[in-house]
């Protein structure tokens, strides 16, 4: 199954504004640039920032039915949570690998304790993907 990480610009800047349903964010600058449209092959989509240091941190997780930012940023730790191989672009970044894609998920619901409910009916849906 196929999903994907999308820039959503740096997270001092952008967090704080950002909703579900976003389609813009603010660059370095200081201009608002559109977001890509999500791949329609994606099941879950992620939306990341970069945080000073040079770290990428997920924001937002959506799936056909919901689309949650956290308060909570979780920094992506690549082999663990994209797969060994895959890197990050400007670009939206396709991953293949389900269970590092859960294992996210669930590091993200250990940090939102205010979001668990809705990122675990997200986690619930792609149980029932993945499992048939």
């Amino acid at each position: 199954m196929r999903h994907v990480f999308m820039y959503h610009g740096g997270l001092e800047r952008n967090l704080p504004a950002l909703k579900p349903g976003a389609t813009t964010f603010t660059g370095t600058d200081g201009y608002v640039h559109d977001l890509p449209k999500w791949p329609e092959s994606a099941y879950l989509r992620f939306g990341y920032m970069e945080k000073a240091g040079k770290k990428f941190c997920v924001v937002r997780v959506a799936d056909s039915e919901s689309d949650v930012v956290v308060k909570n940023e979780q920094v992506i730790e690549p082999g663990r949570h994209m797969s060994f191989g895959v890197h990050l672009s400007p670009e939206p970044t396709l991953v293949e690998d389900d269970a590092t894609v859960m294992t996210l998920l669930e590091d993200l619901i250990k940090k939102n304790a205010d979001s668990a409910v809705e990122l675990m009916k997200i986690r619930d849906r792609f149980k029932k993907v993945v499992v048939k």
